[in-house]
């Protein structure tokens, strides 16, 4: 039985901090892209908050949670099956955060019904939810070397 486990946590616990950075401000930048078009909406839940906040706040949440989870799927071998799970768990939070600022910041003014909010959120957030999904993964494996083929 090898024992490198401890070798191998050492690296990736030294990048913790980097994959925060790197998804806080990447998932920022997919708030605002996808978004962004809201930002002068007011907020239903919180009438003094700015989409910037709101945004900021949503952002480094994701970042510590999904570099945390990531850590977890460290230990998967196979790079391009960990690659996929963490790019569709950052898709997924990040289609939920849309929907979350879509509800707030545009349907709950309005009388969208559930399927609606989804079609909008989905058509709002697709191509910055892929491009940028895609990018934030690419960042955080860039220094593997397993992961170029």
């Amino acid at each position: 039985m090898k024992h490198h486990h401890p070798q191998r946590i050492l690296p990736f616990l030294k990048r913790l901090p980097i994959n925060i950075i790197i998804i806080s401000i990447i998932t920022m930048l997919q708030f605002y892209w996808s978004m962004g078009k809201l930002s002068d909406n007011m907020s239903s839940g919180c009438l003094s908050c700015s989409f910037f906040e709101d945004a900021a706040f949503m952002s480094a949440l994701t970042g510590v949670f999904l570099s945390v989870i990531f850590s977890v799927l460290f230990f998967i071998k196979n790079i391009y099956v960990r690659a996929f799970i963490q790019f569709l768990l950052l898709v997924l939070i990040w289609i939920f955060w849309d929907y979350s600022i879509f509800v707030d910041r545009e349907s709950s003014w309005s009388t969208y019904d559930f399927e609606t909010e989804i079609y909008y959120t989905i058509s709002l957030s697709f191509i910055p939810v892929l491009v940028l999904g895609s990018a934030s993964i690419f960042l955080l494996h860039l220094k593997n070397k397993n992961f170029r083929p």
